[in-house]
């Protein structure tokens, strides 16, 4: 069996092997509900095989959404929908996946094909968006609200009540996402983060935003189900967040009952100068496995069958992320299984094209 084949057990749950669907905004919910695309998008994804199939960022509170058409999990209405589809990819013997999040300063955007640009608080369908300093995220954005205590105590609380909801829809792995520029992750960042509070300037306070979230998520979130958490490992800009940083804090993060760290990067410098290739940010996932000795999963132009089973085999990472390849192909783990050889179950309704 290869190493993308493997089956991997975390806490109770057992992932048939290491291809995940990545999170990927769909930008296609009404009042943050899902409906027959989101179905047939994550649905389709499962009848190809992969393991773990992560939703798209589901947005805690309407304000964290980055768009008026993001998926949503912050009122009590969006279980049933979702349940329905965690029930669909359980089905195909998959594990369903869900991303928490918070877009803080990056809210209240347009969607990519309607231009993408920020909505002001004064316009149609936008609002007034939040962050740790009220630093825009580029000169031409309105200035986001700086977080009072009892801001941030309500994003604690909406941090909670979603896990409890996602428990309720089924899902069986929770991402709690800290990455790409998004409320969290600005937090971390000094570039983002001027407070002088409990919340800003050292290293353990800008972190304290994310440990917090942890602790409230564990708090309804079952002992049994793993807990992943998505970072961006480095700004790419000089004074922000680094890889040295995203060593200490997976490493702090191991100690708080995380079981795996998702390494991305960037997003919360709008010219940052970055290096993009085919997997540009395995180096991320390699070094925080090796160093704060957790599991990790690579993400970013990972497109072949070959290059996916080089980064497991050689002990980079322990999970392999595919998000542009899955929108290519939602069939990628069953051809990638007829290439390295792996004898693996189709569903039956597929059995008569699997090759011989």
């Amino acid at each position: 069996m290869s190493a993308l084949f493997s089956p991997i057990t975390i806490r109770s749950i057992q992932l048939k092997n290491r291809i995940v669907v990545s999170p990927m905004c769909q930008y296609s919910s009404e009042n943050g509900f899902t409906n027959d695309w989101h179905l047939v998008h994550l649905g389709s994804r499962a009848v190809g095989g992969a393991g773990l199939i992560i939703t798209e960022a589901a947005a805690i509170s309407p304000e964290g959404r980055i768009s008026p058409h993001d998926l949503g999990i912050w009122k009590d209405e969006h279980i049933a929908g979702l349940k329905r589809i965690t029930q669909f990819i359980n089905q195909q013997g998959a594990v369903a996946g869900i991303q928490l999040a918070h877009a803080g300063r990056k809210a209240s955007h347009h969607r990519p094909w309607d231009g993408g640009k920020a909505i002001a608080p004064t316009e149609e369908k936008g609002w007034e968006t939040v962050a740790p300093s009220p630093i825009p995220f580029t000169e031409t954005e309105p200035i986001p609200l700086e977080l009072t205590t009892e801001g941030i105590h309500n994003v604690l609380a909406d941090f909670q009540d979603a896990t409890r909801r996602s428990v309720e829809a089924g899902f069986q792995v929770a991402e709690i996402h800290a990455a790409h520029g998004y409320l969290l992750h600005q937090f971390l960042s000094p570039l983002s983060n001027q407070r002088t509070d409990n919340y800003g300037g050292s290293f353990d306070n800008r972190i304290r935003l994310l440990l917090e979230v942890i602790e409230r998520v564990q708090t309804v979130w079952p002992e049994e189900y793993p807990l992943f958490v998505r970072i961006s490992a480095t700004d790419w800009t000089e004074g922000g967040w680094t890889a040295d940083d995203s060593v200490a804090l997976a490493t702090v993060l191991k100690t708080k009952g995380v079981d795996v760290i998702d390494c991305s990067t960037g997003g919360n410098v709008a010219k940052a100068k970055i290096p993009v290739g085919p997997g540009y940010q395995v180096e991320f996932a390699e070094r925080v496995k090796q160093e704060a000795g957790i599991l990790t999963a690579a993400v970013g132009l990972i497109t072949t069958v070959e290059q996916a089973e080089e980064i497991l085999e050689s002990g980079q990472a322990d999970f392999i992320l595919m998000a542009r390849e899955f929108l290519r192909d939602p069939y990628f783990p069953l051809h990638a299984a007829h290439t390295l050889g792996d004898e693996i179950a189709w569903p039956a309704q597929y059995e008569r094209a699997k090759p011989r």
